[in-house]
């Protein structure tokens, strides 16, 4: 299993959200890059770098984020507010992989073309709650079940999927251990990567134990109640 700590950035600095509330938010950096080259250095698997003001609609982090691909030899996935083939195709010129959320509900054929033509690049979001697939920064229901999503772009070709559940997210309430298991025993063509309410290396140790190919470190690890060595160490 993959350890991938998040990078979230919002005004060019690094936060971390509570069930994606962007008033509930705390700063942990005002320097991406440099947080980039930390977690780099204590052994990250990947970078998950999200453009939060992308994603919700109010700006981008575009520099920032291009700051953090090219100060790292570490792979960077890049998500938020991808939402057009020509996002994803940019994105794709500088990461290594690119997380697709919103458009994916909304314009499956052009993910389709993006997995055929770039294929292992391509994650799909999952951002669910309830067992209901949620879009556009958390806001909508893309009136889809979690299941009926993983088996929709297995079918495309695609292979890597981002499973967050939004109750859980930023809370350190504990992952969602029964949804991750059923998404990981549904399809044996789908690597789950766990994102949401990691607290402890016993949650990295519990979405290791059902199969997860990844998971995603946030809040916890900025709160130094896990650390990427440890959870490495655990993987």
């Amino acid at each position: 299993m993959r350890v991938i700590p998040a990078i979230d950035v919002m005004g060019g600095s690094v936060v971390r959200l509570v069930k994606g509330d962007a008033q509930n938010k705390v700063v942990y950096s005002n320097d991406p890059a440099e947080t980039a080259k930390k977690l780099e250095a204590a052994g990250a698997d990947m970078l998950h770098v999200v453009d939060l003001d992308a994603a919700f609609g109010t700006g981008n982090n575009a520099e920032a984020i291009a700051k953090v691909v090219s100060a790292v030899k570490t792979p960077v996935q890049v998500a938020g507010g991808i939402r057009t083939p020509e996002a994803a195709k940019e994105a794709l010129e500088k990461a290594a992989r690119v997380v697709i959320g919103t458009m994916a509900y909304s314009d499956s054929e052009a993910v389709r073309k993006l997995a055929k033509k770039h294929p292992g690049r391509v994650v799909i979001s999952i951002d669910q709650a309830g067992g209901m697939v949620m879009v556009k920064g958390w806001k909508e229901s893309a009136g889809i079940k979690v299941t009926d999503a993983i088996s929709r772009f297995v079918a495309m070709g695609v292979e890597d999927f981002l499973l967050t559940s939004i109750e859980r997210d930023g809370t350190l309430a504990g992952p969602d251990v029964q949804t991750l298991a059923g998404a990981v025993a549904f399809s044996e063509k789908a690597k789950i990567i766990a994102s949401g309410g990691i607290s402890s290396l016993e949650d990295v140790l519990r979405v290791k134990s059902v199969g997860c190919a990844a998971v995603i470190l946030g809040k916890a690890m900025y709160d130094g109640k896990v650390s990427v060595e440890r959870a490495k160490a655990i993987a």
